[in-house]
């Protein structure tokens, strides 16, 4: 049986992929006063309000791009979110690996902190690929 928590929280995982994909957020992800503590491989950014997470977002993937695949998590204050993107742009084909641990607030997001492996290039993917055999995609 889902209960009403385990709905939002699969709202607000499509809402974010939605995000994530068009680089504007939906009507009711966010809270107005959002806080977000973006961690990548050599550098850390953080952000407060609606309005300047969305704009960093667009800073940092202004094109648009795909999540190919998520895995949503529940937890006793909101939700971890395991997710991959994939998006080009006029240097190529690009995709990252990401982890957020979100706090949800009055049905919101109200809190999250990303963790990003960084974006690999085709090089790079190429080269890990010569490399490495996952196991899982």
């Amino acid at each position: 049986m889902t209960t009403g928590t385990d709905t939002r929280i699969g709202q607000l995982t499509r809402l974010f992929v939605q995000f994530l994909e068009t680089g504007t957020a939906p009507e009711g992800l966010f809270t107005d006063d959002v806080f977000l503590d973006l961690t990548l491989p050599q550098w850390r950014l953080q952000t407060r309000g609606r309005d300047e997470v969305v704009a960093l977002r667009r800073r940092s993937h202004p094109a648009r791009g795909t999540v190919p695949r998520h895995r949503v998590d529940p937890t006793p204050t909101g939700f971890v979110l395991e997710f991959e993107e994939s998006w080009v742009d006029g240097q190529g084909a690009w995709y990252c690996r990401e982890l957020m641990r979100a706090e949800v607030r009055d049905g919101a997001i109200g809190e999250a902190s990303i963790y990003c492996t960084g974006d690999w290039d085709t090089a790079t993917r190429t080269a890990h690929a010569k490399e490495v055999a996952l196991l899982r995609p």
